[in-house]
């Protein structure tokens, strides 16, 4: 983990190590590890884990059942394999696109549907939900193709739409999500622990609720170009009786870790509900005004935010708009520091999980001949980050719980 202007700068530093005991509090092998051993399970377990901590989630598993864990899928984004999961001859694992669907997506819903037709007719099974899924595991309804799911969600990830009606739109094309994943358990017992990387922290939208009743909301209107989509039935609730459902990692949780942490430095430490605005550039200009105007301390913020992109964005993420957005605001103001990143690693189209911004941030950019607004405005903020020195890189976490803002304020 780095971030270029983070040396000599103790309040980077600072910043820095309260995200870490930010993540390591949701960490997603802990908190399996401890959940499921608590749990009442038989001696023969099969598990699925997807998203993008799965590995992480499906380690904690092999830490907690030992013997009982007879086989399982585990089904990641690119790159983010981990040594426990790849190295046990028990499970399978595959790789898919994040955030847009690919053809291994396709290849990985077969297999989990394939997985679950062939395991004992008596056959328990956990499943490890986080974020990610969405992208990661798809079968298609007939009638449409993969470059349709493709350019639907390109549009979807682009459009500003909040999280929630981006994923009705998921499991209206979907085979497997809104809960359709029900009827391949043939009755069967499911344990499914989730890892919430939604506001609502509701179910159903974790991985556009696989074995989650739906979401029954009108969906929101799309593009002409996909008016013709073929949608699939939904699931009726009965379906769902032999479903049990936890949520044992969130964005709350960390921020409290977050916030212990910090009371051990700082004097004054408040958690804040909530983000002020859903865009990301609208919201980094109220964190960092209201940075401005708050006494000394340390102020802890947790959700989402939503970009609308250009025909053509540069590079960059939800998380770096907010922080240039923020650094724009914080200009001149030299008792300043904010830290907005995406607790999986990564943001957006990029492999950094955000940055660090403080009131020398755009003047460092302009020194290398960038200017902030117009990075904004093309959806590079990226570009612009990298130059001035704040972008902040984790690799995978072994989690996803939404995003973490955490400014620091100093006395004069």
């Amino acid at each position: 983990m780095h971030t270029p202007q983070e040396t000599g700068s103790s309040q980077r530093t600072l910043l820095l190590e309260l995200m870490q005991r930010g993540l390591a509090a949701v960490n997603g092998r802990n908190r399996v590890h401890a959940a499921l051993q608590t749990m009442r399970l038989p001696e023969k377990v099969y598990l699925v884990a997807i998203g993008k901590a799965a590995d992480a989630m499906a380690a904690g598993a092999i830490d907690a059942l030992g013997a009982r864990l007879r086989a399982g899928l585990v089904i990641t984004r690119y790159g983010y394999q981990d040594t426990p999961v790849y190295r046990d001859p028990r499970l399978l694992l595959l790789e898919a696109g994040h955030p847009v669907p690919d053809e291994q997506s396709l290849a990985a819903g077969r297999a989990l549907c394939l997985f679950l037709e062939h395991v004992p007719a008596d056959a328990h099974f956990v499943f490890l939900i986080s974020g990610g899924t969405s992208s990661l595991v798809e079968a298609l309804p007939d009638g449409m193709s993969l470059a349709q799911l493709q350019a639907l969600n390109r549009w979807l990830l682009g459009s500003g739409l909040a999280i929630d009606a981006v994923n009705r739109v998921r499991c209206a094309v979907s085979r497997i999500k809104g809960g359709r994943l029900v009827t391949y358990l043939e009755g069967r017992h499911a344990d499914v622990l989730l890892m919430t990387d939604v506001p609502s922290n509701e179910p159903s939208q974790v991985g556009s609720g696989l074995l989650i009743p739906p979401d029954r909301r009108p969906l929101p209107v799309l593009p002409e170009e996909f008016a013709d989509l073929p949608l699939s039935e939904p699931v009726i609730a009965q379906a769902f009786t032999n479903v049990s459902v936890s949520v044992i990692a969130s964005n709350a949780q960390m921020l409290e870790a977050v916030a212990r942490a910090a009371k051990a430095s700082v004097r004054h430490v408040q958690v804040n509900a909530g983000l002020p605005a859903p865009d990301a550039i609208e919201c980094g200009e109220q964190l960092a005004n209201t940075l401005v105007a708050a006494q000394p301390g340390i102020y802890i913020w947790g959700g989402e935010t939503v970009v609308t992109l250009p025909a053509a964005p540069g590079r960059g993420g939800r998380n770096q708009a907010l922080a240039l957005s923020a650094a724009r605001h914080l200009r001149g103001h030299g008792n300043c520091w904010l830290l907005a990143v995406g607790t999986d690693g990564s943001d957006g189209n990029t492999s950094d999980a955000g940055a660090v911004v403080d009131g020398e941030t755009v003047q460092r950019g302009c020194d290398a001949g960038l200017n902030a607004d117009d990075c904004l405005r093309r959806a590079d903020s990226g570009t612009f980050l990298e130059a001035s020195g704040d972008l902040v890189h984790t690799g995978p976490t072994g989690t996803n719980v939404m995003d973490l803002i955490i400014g620091y304020k100093q006395a004069d």
